[in-house]
């Protein structure tokens, strides 16, 4: 998306809550978005958010930090330098949702008729009593099977890429640790940080140390100093060939990494 100027800075910081009305860009990489919201509790027009989040689907709730700016070029819009979301708790807010094809099995029209029969408890609904998805004519055994396990995957997807966002990682790439780790996957991560750098393409000891950094994983701890040394080995054998490491060698380069005294190494 193209930066440009705005015609007035120096806005106060200001607070905005509403209800997601569209997602007209949304960057899964980056978690780049622009949102046009309904003012929480005003019949006012809908606005425009710029802002960062990992996962945004319409009818979910904002709450979001940062200034009102006057673009030149896309007029007044919200600048968000922080943005929370919450579940939808309209109805109109449910079934656009529902009706977003975030859920497979669930289009617009069955968004409408789940909405109507089962009100605002429908989450509760497909979580904990899926069956009674049933009682709506056109859902069969088959397609609740289908509505259960998507929702179910896509809400751990959900909290998985909320908590990846909040290390650093993009959304493409939390999809990834999703299918590599499963519902386990904040547990994985959690309990040792450094399997990512071995299990998830694209991720290598520096981003997987700076992530055990913000999980307060130890400077010293026996997984950091493991996951250096092995890492040190790897990259001498894929970019010189070498089978080995004479020990000296090994040492002082696991401890450059690692910014640890080469005797803590040794150990």
């Amino acid at each position: 998306m193209p930066h440009h100027h705005d015609s007035h800075s120096g806005h106060p910081a200001a607070e905005f809550r509403g209800e997601v009305e569209s997602v007209i860009f949304h960057n899964e990489e980056t978690g780049y978005a622009v949102l046009r919201l309904k003012p929480s509790g005003k019949q006012s027009d809908s606005v425009t958010v710029v802002g960062n989040l990992p996962a945004i689907t319409p009818g979910e709730r904002i709450e979001a930090s940062g200034q009102w700016i006057d673009d030149r070029h896309y007029g007044r819009q919200f600048r968000a330098t922080s943005l929370r979301t919450e579940p939808p708790v309209t109805l109109d807010g449910i079934e656009r949702f529902l009706g977003s094809g975030l859920i497979d099995g669930i289009g617009k029209e069955y968004a409408r008729r789940i909405v109507e029969k089962f009100g605002t408890g429908v989450f509760d609904v497909i979580d904990q009593s899926s069956q009674r998805l049933e009682e709506i004519e056109g859902i069969g055994p088959k397609r609740r099977r289908k509505i259960r396990e998507s929702w179910k995957e896509q809400m751990a997807v959900r909290q998985i890429m909320i908590f990846l966002h909040s290390q650093g990682i993009g959304a493409a790439r939390a999809q990834r640790i999703f299918k590599t780790y499963g519902a386990e996957a904040i547990d994985t991560i959690r309990a040792n940080p450094y399997r990512l750098a071995d299990d998830i393409p694209g991720i290598g000891f520096k981003t997987a140390d700076a992530i055990a950094a913000r999980l307060g994983q130890p400077e010293e701890s026996p997984a950091r100093m493991d996951a250096g040394i092995g890492h040190v080995l790897n990259a001498a054998a894929s970019s010189g060939g070498h089978c080995a490491l004479p020990r000296t060698v090994l040492t002082r380069q696991a401890a450059e990494l690692l910014a640890i005294e080469p005797d803590r190494i040794a150990t």
